[in-house]
């Protein structure tokens, strides 16, 4: 029996894959516990619409993180830090304060997007990277001064 996959199943398959079961086991595990639906005319075309859905959703986020991606390279974001002997920074700018700082200036993004390679120990510029969707990555100014 062909069977349309509407939950991922480990080991089985994943939302909106098309497989060939064993009969038993689509309609007594698969059907039964909501994992798959019978492959018919009308759920393959249910099918279709929701993958054209889904690529649709899929190019706007993608065209919206372009556009945040080009207004953060922008911007630069200045830190006020203590600092010691020779200019040396007194600890780092922390993801948080990078997070609340884009929070301020009207940008929401979450602290998980925030790639922060090395801690930023010196005055001057440092580049910090935003990952904004799959492939596009947005470099952040931050600026620390004393």
């Amino acid at each position: 029996m062909e069977v349309i996959f509407i939950k991922d199943l480990k080991g089985q398959g994943k939302k909106g894959e098309i497989k060939e079961v064993k009969d038993g086991y689509a309609e007594n595990f698969l059907i039964k516990k909501g994992y798959a639906i019978k492959s018919t005319k009308s759920s393959l075309e249910q099918l279709e619409n929701d993958n054209k859905a889904k690529a649709k959703e899929e190019e706007k986020a993608k065209k919206e993180a372009i556009s945040l991606k080009e207004k953060l390279e922008k911007i630069t974001l200045t830190f006020k830090v203590k600092t010691g002997d020779n200019d040396k920074v007194f600890g780092s700018v922390s993801i948080k304060q990078i997070k609340e700082s884009l929070k301020e200036q009207g940008y929401a993004i979450d602290k998980s997007m925030i790639k922060l390679t090395s801690s930023p120990s010196s005055l001057g510029f440092h580049n910090v990277e935003v990952e904004l969707y799959k492939n596009i990555t947005a470099k952040v100014k931050i600026h620390l001064v004393k």
